[in-house]
């Protein structure tokens, strides 16, 4: 591709993005050869980021709070943009993440705004162009160019450096130890959110192997955090002994926090809340906390540093942070103000529907079996504890997918298994017998001609698959499955109308069917099983970010 930088458009950059991506046939034999390799992408990442101009060091001019783990690691980190933004509104903060909702350039934020379109384009083809001109690999089997996530971490990294950020909160994509993002040779911060059973095809089968992998984040000399989970921080803990880490906190969930309406709902989003708090305090606890946030880390605590002030019960373990650093009590009002405002799109996102009044979406990207069962205690205290306490006053619509490799009858068994309204009354027990009227399987096409809008095109999906809606008829053979299974007096509970259809557009407008009929006061659809599904939704419906 040929002409300046200035006179090609974001449009074009997502046409040429969407060209690296990995087809189904690669992404399947990845799969059979169980992810191997990691190390060799992480050099071919370093070189990359060295065509285009950068050293490893460098990379620590992004002061980087790095964060992973199976579930809630998107919305720990935009609890943490929250944060260091409104604690120090100077201050350039930038956010990356994945995947998107709508828009491709939602995965690189300053100060917790998507970058324009023109900013995207401009950084976009400064690497691709950097990446044509210098194109020396020490492996010749190394591709020219890196493929769709590499090449945006690589451009995140490159914009945050130009527009000189002062702080950058660096999301892993997949795992930790081989991730894209796992070359900043010292972030100041490390933190894992709640581990689950996710990409076994390259994380392994079982919590401690996934556990391994996401402590792989940790670094020499940096704190390493942690949620409190049941299972797997021995393994965290043991990563961060092995890679040097200056200390290992296990964060439990603050007390406040029953207390606070977080900005992001649902009960899980305490925990991540709580990690959130943790992670921004070490930051500016740290001797390397930038300028920028000099009165905030004044704040903190009379200790601005992290070292000498450590706690550990046992000789043999790492040293903890303090509690009264990682989890003061009370929280500072500004914490408070930066946690309650704080918004991420499509997690446990309720909307009403920009064109019909009656319809609410209520939308979450959950897609392992541990966040699905987040997904439907939301959805029956939002959505079911509703109709509870008025009786009859709308119909419900499950609009549902997954991606190919994951089990639909363990999701949606955890999704159905619970859908029960809080209170337990008469009334609530009368609705949880008849959960949906309708329950839509669909492909994460966006519209019905078969055509996805462009910042949502995927290649990752086989064709066949797609023209034969594979996927979604085994989905709906397990939620027939599911309706057989379960005892006597809950057999009416799965039972529903159920759809298997070829786009989202498809899906939304059973949704938007139902709504006008006379008798229907409000239509209730959830939205769920993967991120690409529901900022498919988003951009149908035309739903705010």
């Amino acid at each position: 591709m040929t002409g300046g930088t200035s006179t090609r458009s974001y449009a074009q950059a997502i046409d040429a993005l969407n060209g690296l991506q990995s087809n189904a046939a690669v992404i399947d034999a990845i799969r059979k050869s169980g992810g191997k390799g990691g190390d060799v992408q992480l050099k071919e990442q370093l070189e990359y980021m060295q065509r285009i101009g950068y050293s490893p060091t460098d990379l620590n001019r992004m002061n980087v709070l790095h964060i992973t783990g199976t579930k809630g690691k998107g919305s720990t980190s935009a609890f943490v943009s929250s944060l260091l933004t409104t604690l120090a509104p100077k201050a350039k903060v930038g956010l990356y993440t994945s995947p998107h909702m709508v828009a491709v350039r939602e995965r690189i934020r300053i100060n917790g705004d998507p970058i324009p379109e023109d900013m995207f384009a401009r950084y976009f083809w400064e690497v691709w162009d950097k990446l044509e001109a210098d194109q020396k690999r020490a492996d010749p089997v190394t591709p020219e160019k890196p493929a769709y996530f590499r090449y945006l971490t690589i451009m995140a990294m490159h914009v945050f450096l130009q527009e000189r950020v002062d702080a950058t909160v660096l999301e892993v994509g997949v795992g930790g130890t081989y991730d894209s993002t796992n070359i900043v040779p010292q972030p100041i911060t490390t933190g894992v959110t709640a581990l689950g059973i996710d990409h076994i095809w390259v994380l392994g089968k079982t919590l401690p192997e996934i556990a391994h992998q996401k402590g792989g984040i940790y670094k020499p000399g940096v704190p390493a955090l942690a949620i409190k989970q049941d299972e797997g921080l021995d393994v965290l803990e043991a990563r961060a002994k092995e890679l040097k880490a200056s200390s290992f906190t296990v964060v439990p969930e603050h007390p406040q926090f029953k207390d606070i309406k977080l900005g992001l709902a649902g009960v899980h989003q305490r925990s991540n809340a709580s990690l959130a708090v943790a992670l921004v305090r070490s930051f500016l606890a740290s001797d390397r906390c930038p300028s920028a946030f000099c009165a905030a880390s004044s704040a903190t605590n009379d200790n601005t540093s992290t070292s000498g002030s450590l706690e550990s019960a046992d000789p043999n373990s790492l040293p903890a942070l303090p509690t009264g650093l990682v989890a003061p009590n009370p929280l500072p009002e500004p914490y408070v103000a930066a946690l309650e405002r704080t918004r991420w799109p499509g997690r446990c996102q309720l909307s009403p529907d920009p064109k019909d009044a009656r319809i609410k979406w209520y939308l979450d990207g959950a897609h392992t079996v541990e966040s699905l069962k987040c997904c439907g205690e939301w959805f029956a205290e939002e959505a079911l504890a509703r109709c509870a306490r008025f009786p009859q006053s709308a119909e419900r619509v499950l609009i549902f997918n997954c991606t190919s490799g994951r089990s639909g009858l363990s999701l949606l068994g955890a999704l159905t298994s619970s859908l029960s309204p809080p209170d337990g009354s008469n009334s609530a027990n009368k609705q949880q017998s008849q959960p949906f009227k309708h329950v839509i399987f669909c492909t994460n096409t966006t519209f019905a001609s078969g055509s996805s809008k462009g910042d949502l095109t995927s290649n990752a999906v086989d064709a066949k698959d797609l023209e034969t809606l594979a996927t979604q008829r085994e989905l709906a053979a397990a939620w027939e499955e599911l309706a057989a299974n379960v005892d006597t007096n809950g057999a009416a509970a799965l039972k529903a109308n159920v759809h298997v259809l070829g786009s989202i557009e498809e899906a939304m407008d059973v949704v938007r069917k139902e709504a006008a009929q006379e008798s229907v006061r409000e239509v209730q659809a959830l939205v769920t099983g993967s991120l690409h599904l529901v900022g498919g939704a988003m951009a149908v419906a035309d739903l705010p970010l």
